[in-house]
C-alpha cells in the first residue's frame, strides 16, 4: 500500500492506493512509520519525499483523500479496537513528521483532504500544483478537522482556519500560498525531473538537499496556477467567522446577498450543527495551545466522537453513513440546527477520557 525507493540520496514513499485515493489505513500508517524510523538514522538518506499515485486511466496522482472512513464506519458498528490503533497510530506519525530531524517535501498533487493535510502540513517543504485540492471537511461527516488541523489551521491569517474548518471547502495552489498551508508551487509534470535533477548532483547533507529543491522550485512556471477568486473574499471571511458562535457567523452570513455569502451558506447547511460548533470552539482553542496539546485534544475529541453516542447513535457514524455508505446525502442530524447546539454540549468534547498518566499520546514531546 506504499512504494519505497531511493532516487540517489533522496528517500521517496509513494502512497499506493489510487482505486480509495490513497486513504490511510492502520496498515499504510504503521508501514510508513517503520520506513521513516529506519531513515531517521540511516546516513544515506539526507531527504525524503512524500507523493501520491493516479487512480488507472487518470493524470492527477492524487496525494491522499484523508482516513478510511469505510473502515471507520463498520469499526466503529462492530466494535472493532483498532479504530482507536488507527488515531493513535495516525497521530503519532504526524507528529513524527511535524518534528522529523530530516527535511521532508510533501508533493500535494490531487486530492489532499483530511490525513492528507495531516501528512503535508508537518512537512519541511509543502509544495502545491495546478492540480492540488487542499480540504479539511470533516465537518460534512459528523466529525471535526483532525489530525493537528486545530493547529495549522488556527495559525491561518485572520479567520480563515475558522472559515476552512467550519465550513470546510475546499482550495487550490493560490489559496493555500497565501494562506500559509503551502511553500512552494510546481506544475505536476515537474516532479519526476526535479527528482531526477537532485540525483544527479546528489546533495550531501539535509540542509544542502532543502536548499537545492527550494532553489529549483523557485524557477518553477507558474502559468498554469489557476488565479482565485476566493483570496478576495478575505474581508468577509474575516468578518463574518470573528463571531462567537456557528449560529451567529450564519446569522451575520444572511444579511450578505453576494453569491459567496449565499454559497457559503448553503455549504454548510449540509454539515453537522453540533460538529461545526465544536470545530469552532476547537480551532479557538488550539491558538494558545502547543503542537502536543493539540494532538493530544484531538486524540480526545475523536474518543468521544465514537463514545459519547454509541454506534449508529454517533454523530459521525450517521454522517458517514449518508455520504458513503448509503450514500443518500441525508444525516440525521442530532441536534439539527446549530440553534439547538448548547455549549455543554460542544464543552463535553473537550474532557478527557483518560487520566494525563494514561493518556495514549502522554509520550508526545
Amino acid at each position: 500500500m506504499i512504494e519505497v525507493g531511493m532516487v540517489g540520496s533522496v528517500g521517496v514513499i509513494r502512497l499506493n492506493r489510487p482505486k480509495a485515493l490513497n486513504a490511510l489505513n492502520l496498515e499504510m500508517v504503521r508501514a510508513l512509520t517503520e520506513v521513516l524510523k529506519h531513515w531517521e538514522d540511516d546516513p544515506s538518506v539526507v531527504g525524503i519525499v512524500l507523493r501520491g499515485s493516479a487512480r488507472p486511466g487518470e493524470d492527477a496522482a492524487n496525494f491522499c483523500a484523508g482516513g478510511d472512513i469505510r473502515f471507520m464506519h463498520s469499526a466503529a458498528l462492530s466494535g472493532d479496537l483498532r479504530l482507536d490503533d488507527f488515531f493513535t497510530e495516525e497521530y503519532a506519525l504526524d507528529h513524527m513528521l511535524h518534528s522529523y530531524p530530516k527535511p521532508i517535501v510533501a508533493w500535494m498533487e490531487g486530492i489532499v483532504m483530511g490525513g492528507g493535510m495531516g501528512m503535508a502540513q508537518g512537512a519541511s517543504l509543502r509544495v502545491v500544483t495546478e492540480r492540488a485540492h487542499l480540504a479539511m471537511p470533516e465537518t460534512r461527516i459528523g466529525l471535526f478537522p483532525d489530525v493537528a488541523a486545530g493547529y495549522f489551521l488556527s495559525r491561518c491569517p485572520g479567520r480563515v482556519g475558522e472559515y476552512l474548518g467550519v465550513c470546510g471547502k475546499g482550495i487550490a495552489a493560490a489559496e493555500a500560498l497565501a494562506w500559509g498551508l503551502a511553500d512552494a508551487y510546481s506544475p505536476a509534470h515537474e516532479l519526476d525531473p526535479w527528482l531526477e535533477s537532485l540525483a544527479q548532483k546528489p546533495p550531501s547533507t539535509d540542509a544542502g538537499f532543502l536548499r537545492r529543491a527550494r532553489a529549483m522550485l523557485s524557477l518553477a512556471d507558474q502559468s498554469g496556477m489557476k488565479p482565485s477568486v476566493l483570496l478576495a473574499e478575505r474581508e468577509r471571511i474575516d468578518r463574518y467567522f470573528a463571531h462567537n458562535t456557528v449560529a451567529e457567523i450564519l446569522s451575520s452570513l444572511a444579511t450578505d446577498d453576494s453569491e459567496w455569502a449565499r454559497q457559503t451558506i448553503h455549504h454548510m447547511a449540509g454539515n453537522s450543527p453540533l460538529m461545526m460548533c465544536v470545530t469552532l470552539e476547537q480551532i479557538r482553542r488550539a491558538r494558545a495551545m502547543s503542537l502536543s496539546q493539540v494532538f493530544r485534544m484531538e486524540r480526545d475529541m475523536v474518543r468521544h466522537c465514537f463514545g459519547l453516542r454509541k454506534g449508529r447513535q454517533s454523530e459521525t457514524v450517521e454522517g458517514i453513513r449518508a455520504l458513503v455508505v448509503d450514500k443518500d446525502h441525508q444525516p440525521m442530524w442530532n441536534p439539527g440546527s446549530t440553534l439547538e447546539v448548547s455549549a455543554e454540549m460542544v464543552q463535553v468534547f473537550f474532557e478527557s477520557p483518560w487520566p494525563q498518566w494514561r493518556h495514549p499520546l502522554r509520550d508526545l514531546s
